[in-house]
């Protein structure tokens, strides 16, 4: 496992995640560090141990102080014991040797061992990432408070080769990606580079709409060892090493993460569904300007729905709208919702204010919630719409180009009051609860708010040409 030059650090075999790609631009002091660290010795009590848990082993040595736990490790680096506390019995302590001292941690289990956030199935596998973890936080200090200086995420060179190759597949394959099942994982535009490389790619590809996105991190156990794509370094440890961008597949250390920038570039093969899905999630992995169960949806109802009486205040079959729902997460642009499937234009209706309604941030944000509620309130209507105006510039790119898109639609809609009998008025009482909700999950201000949101609806429909 050990590593003599950073060239051997950079070959398919150092990750077992067949997409990585792994440049000899990875630095290798921190890895080398992890191998340098102590393994765990386990001190074995001779004698048979009463009332041991049965989830500890042979190195559990029962009631004993802490001066006796110190000399049983016998000043061994990296010797280790479980022992009962004499001052509370039924809680346990790890009792560690390390920088010639015996540091001693309350020791929990719930299922997996413990002694801080991370988790894991055995003691031994506790007391080895304990071990490497003080090890290279006590060696390279300075060096980790350093990490985030100079990150090779702002200077990606390495990448500048690859680039044109990498634009002219995502090029390509553009059209086939689109018309691909959401949930196929077969035929990507990029394969087996890192997502870091993808981002470079994406970055100089014209035809990416250019959204602004955070990245969507979560912790992550990487299979092998890994390299932090922000600061280049070793991520060290046995599990829980970094985290991952669940939608574009960026690593990083947990540290470095809160410096990346907000430009994550979702991969659609991370992208499992349309509904439920982030709404610039969901855009920048289909490289739209909207959703495009919005636009499709719309096309439908402006095609053969605009004269249909109480269009979208009449509901359509419920099993049928999931039907729609599950066509989009299955099918993705090839769903096909035209009247030869779907003769009852109010099941399109429903499958788009299902959208809405599913979506996990409203396309009005929780962010601007209450600011819309209090441009709402204004009793003077020319400083209502002024004030509705300055919000609205508030919203995220993708969620503000949803909105004026719906917006010119329903105006549309409007202009058709005579056969449809649905004016801005009514369409804001469909469309209040469903393009805004409140951010806290209260019945109480969701029904105190109900005529605000409509009326800010009804607003948007009315003066759409203005405000947008």
């Amino acid at each position: 496992m050990a590593a003599s030059s950073n060239s051997s650090l950079s070959g398919s075999s150092v990750s077992s995640d067949a997409e990585e790609y792994q440049p000899p631009i990875w630095k290798s002091y921190l890895y080398q560090l992890q191998q340098e660290a102590p393994r765990p010795k386990r001190i074995i009590c001779p004698r048979e141990v009463e009332n041991r848990p049965k989830y500890y082993g042979r190195e559990f040595h029962g009631i004993i102080s802490r001066e006796q736990a110190d000399e049983l490790l016998g000043g061994v680096e990296g010797a280790y014991i479980l022992r009962e506390s004499q001052r509370q019995p039924g809680c346990y302590t790890l009792a560690l040797r390390f920088g010639n001292q015996t540091l001693n941690y309350r020791l929990f289990h719930d299922g997996k061992h413990f002694v801080g956030e991370k988790r894991f199935e055995s003691i031994h596998d506790l007391v080895t990432d304990g071990l490497i973890t003080l090890y290279i936080e006590t060696k390279a200090a300075e060096y980790i408070s350093k990490m985030t200086t100079n990150p090779i995420y702002e200077h990606i060179g390495y990448a500048t080769l690859l680039r044109e190759k990498v634009s002219r597949r995502l090029s390509r394959s553009k059209n086939e990606s689109r018309k691909t099942s959401v949930t196929n994982e077969e035929h990507t535009p990029v394969e087996k580079i890192s997502s870091l490389v993808r981002r470079a790619a994406l970055t100089h590809n014209d035809n990416h709409f250019n959204y602004e996105k955070t990245h969507n991190f979560k912790v992550h156990t990487f299979r092998g060892p890994h390299w932090c794509e922000y600061c280049a370094n070793f991520m060290w440890g046995l599990i829980a090493q970094g985290v991952r961008c669940s939608d574009c597949g960026l690593n990083v250390h947990k540290q470095c993460s809160k410096h990346v920038p907000n430009d994550c570039q979702p991969d659609l093969k991370r992208i499992k569904k349309v509904y439920c899905c982030d709404l610039t999630t969901l855009v920048k992995a289909h490289n739209t300007q909207r959703p495009m169960v919005v636009d499709i949806c719309i096309r439908e109802i402006e095609a053969r729905g605009l004269k249909s009486e109480g269009l979208y205040r009449v509901s359509g079959f419920t099993e049928h709208i999931e039907d729609v729902k599950m066509a989009f997460d299955r099918d993705g642009e090839k769903a096909d919702i035209s009247a030869n499937i779907y003769p009852d234009i109010n099941i399109i209706t429903g499958a788009l204010k299902l959208y809405f309604r599913d979506l996990p941030i409203p396309v009005i944000t929780y962010d601007t919630y209450s600011k819309f509620i209090e441009a709402a309130k204004i009793s003077n209507a020319d400083e209502r719409l002024e004030a509705v105006h300055e919000v609205l510039m508030l919203l995220p790119p993708a969620h503000y180009e949803t909105l004026r898109y719906l917006m010119i639609h329903l105006k549309k809609v409007t202009m058709n009051e005579k056969d449809n009998l649905m004016n801005a008025e009514n369409l804001g009482i469909v469309f209040g609860p469903t393009l805004m909700r409140p951010p806290e999950d209260s019945t109480l201000t969701t029904l105190h708010d109900m005529r605000y949101q409509k009326l800010i609806v009804q607003i948007l429909i009315e003066n759409e040409d203005v405000l947008f």
